[in-house]
């Protein structure tokens, strides 16, 4: 009964939170077998967790990250980098999605922010506007793949598993999806004969290469004075800090200090210097720092402004959460979470061909539900019958983020579709088919980390979370 009250209520339009919260009341007030109230304390109850705390904290970050113009600084230091390859543009927009990605922690932040600024210069440039639409929307899902990653953190709230292990396991995956995409936008260079859009010149390469050295060897140096040399963390942080600060006002840097936002967030957090939730509010400090202080391209009246945007989105968030720990409690205590364990063990015991159908489930399910609602209903479904398989709870969490954020590409409730039409001023029919090219890296890469678990868990395991 529950599950059809739910999917009436979703067949008639109204909104999803609404349609789990209200047909879990309609079911406690029917069987008469638990209070009414119950429906409140529940839901309250589903968002009584200290990891949930990270939840606006990273909004803010990545809003604040995407008013005080960081995103014109990274889409430069990527054209610097590769802009002088065959379709150049392309993999400045991958490369920029892989960057943003670890600021926003949201498909919909990265597809909005450096969306905007990469579709209108690859139109500028000459690139079928399809094209441009197509590597945008793909390159859009690298936001909750590479840390930090909003639906990690609630399917880690879910799941009961580590937020740094989930969000460890994420930077390899993230990494190859980029491969992927990158030797994609190759392949449409070389069929259409797309050149370079910048001209090679040694000056601007070597200056971007000395950037992602920085990058690189910044936080090992810092790694390894904090575990092999014996440095308090705290004080060895802030030493290394003043030096990054320096090294940006000296040599001018274009994107060092954000892009050291991920850096700075798993290096705190694998050293102990903060939990993931004190990590998001470090990555506020750090953006606020950036944009009011260093660069100096946010306004209090624009901080006021994202303020405001953070609370509304957070708002949005959390009665999703909240209506659907009420849904999903209310199907275990029904037992539809069991029936549905027995039924998909009793088709098999394989691991394998579970992640198939689990695979093709919630590549449905994100068709129609946006990521938080989704994961807040799956998990409670799939999990126990994952952990029952020997499926690992982190590898599980990766593949379900993954397939829900392709499920974002696609009509009828695929909101990074929507934001890129608006954006393109293309029509959805248009839209979706500039995207059907990118399911195949997109699809490739989901196969990859369904069955090579390695891929993702060989970090959180080597860092022992």
């Amino acid at each position: 009964m529950l599950k059809v009250l739910f999917l009436v209520l979703m067949v008639s339009g109204i909104p999803v939170a609404i349609a789990m919260a209200g047909s879990s009341l309609i079911y406690i007030l029917v069987s008469g077998d638990l209070p009414p109230f119950a429906v409140v304390h529940r839901m309250i109850g589903g968002i009584d967790s200290f990891p949930l705390l990270a939840v606006p904290f990273f909004i803010l970050a990545g809003n604040l990250m995407n008013n005080a113009g960081i995103t014109n600084r990274i889409y430069n230091f990527a054209l610097s980098l590769v802009g002088w390859l065959k379709g150049g543009l392309g993999h400045v927009n991958v490369l920029g999605s892989v960057i943003f990605a670890g600021m926003s922690g949201t498909a919909i932040a990265d597809a909005a922010g450096l969306g905007t600024i990469e579709i209108k210069a690859m139109k500028d440039h000459g690139y079928d506007l399809e094209f441009a639409v197509g590597v945008t929307a793909a390159s859009a899902t690298l936001g909750p793949i590479i840390p930090p990653s909003l639906p990690f953190v609630i399917y880690a709230m879910m799941a009961n598993v580590s937020v740094g292990a989930l969000f460890l396991a994420g930077i390899l995956p993230g990494v190859l999806m980029a491969i992927l995409m990158m030797l994609t936008v190759a392949y449409f260079a070389h069929k259409n004969g797309w050149g370079g859009d910048i001209q090679f010149e040694w000056h601007r390469v070597s200056k971007a290469l000395i950037e992602t050295a920085v990058v690189a060897i910044w936080p090992v140096a810092l790694y390894a004075s904090i575990v092999h040399g014996g440095a308090q963390p705290q004080l060895a942080t802030a030493v290394a800090l003043v030096i990054l600060f320096a090294a940006d006002r000296l040599f001018k840097f274009q994107a060092v200090l954000p892009i050291m936002t991920p850096v700075l967030l798993i290096g705190g957090m694998t050293t102990g210097i903060f939990t993931p939730t004190e990590g998001a509010i470090a990555a506020c400090v750090w953006s606020m720092i950036l944009g009011l202080a260093w660069y100096r391209t946010l306004s209090w009246k624009m901080f006021v402004k994202v303020c405001l945007d953070t609370v509304e989105t957070t708002a949005t968030v959390m009665f999703i959460v909240a209506a659907a720990s009420i849904f999903g409690w209310m199907l275990t205590a029904t037992g539809v979470t069991a029936q549905i364990a027995a039924w998909v063990l009793a088709m098999t015991n394989e691991p394998w061909l579970f992640l198939l159908m689990a695979n093709l489930l919630m590549l449905f399910v994100g068709c129609f539900l946006e990521p938080t609602a989704a994961i807040t209903i799956l998990v409670p479904i799939l999990l126990p019958i994952a952990r029952q398989l020997g499926v690992d709870p982190v590898h599980f969490g990766l593949v379900m983020v993954l397939n829900l954020m392709i499920g974002l590409l696609h009509p009828p409730m695929g909101m990074v579709l929507f934001v890129l039409a608006r954006v393109a001023k293309l029509s959805l029919e248009r839209t979706t088919m500039a995207i059907l090219p990118w399911l195949f890296p997109l699809l490739a890469s989901l196969v990859v980390l369904t069955y090579v678990p390695a891929i993702s868990l060989w970090l959180p395991r080597m860092l022992g979370m």
